[in-house]
């Protein structure tokens, strides 16, 4: 029976080990929705998505994901977007660096502007 305990009592701690860190006081979470111009087209999601990926070496990212609207009949839940990018940088000072780096903006220019219709973005902070 000990041993029956000792398995399980190691299950529950190894589950409370997955659990992320809240994020450090001062990051910054930046948060893109997209529209797709020609919805459910999906080359030009690919290509969002491999866009975003690219942006990873940008200097103050901590996180970087990129993926799809989860859909959802919850009156709460807007779905109603193709694409969602969530960035973590290390401070504002980051994202404003972000904003401006070279890749950044090229990307923005050669990928996104020309393959969506509307982009939101929500940035967060702590």
């Amino acid at each position: 029976m000990k041993s029956l305990a000792a398995i399980a009592l190691s299950f529950v701690l190894a589950s409370c080990a997955t659990i992320a860190p809240p994020a450090p006081a001062g990051t910054i979470d930046h948060v893109v929705l997209m529209w797709l111009k020609r919805p459910g087209n999906a080359a030009d999601r690919q290509a969002i998505l491999a866009a975003c990926s690219d942006l990873r070496v940008i200097p103050g990212i901590t996180l970087l994901d990129a993926g799809t609207a989860l859909a959802s009949d919850r009156s709460v839940v807007d779905d109603s977007f193709d694409i969602g990018l969530t960035v973590r940088f290390v401070s504002a000072k980051a994202l404003d660096g972000y904003e401006s780096d070279a890749l950044h903006m090229r990307k923005v220019n050669e990928v996104l502007k020309p393959l969506t219709r509307k982009i939101l973005v929500y940035d967060i902070t702590r």
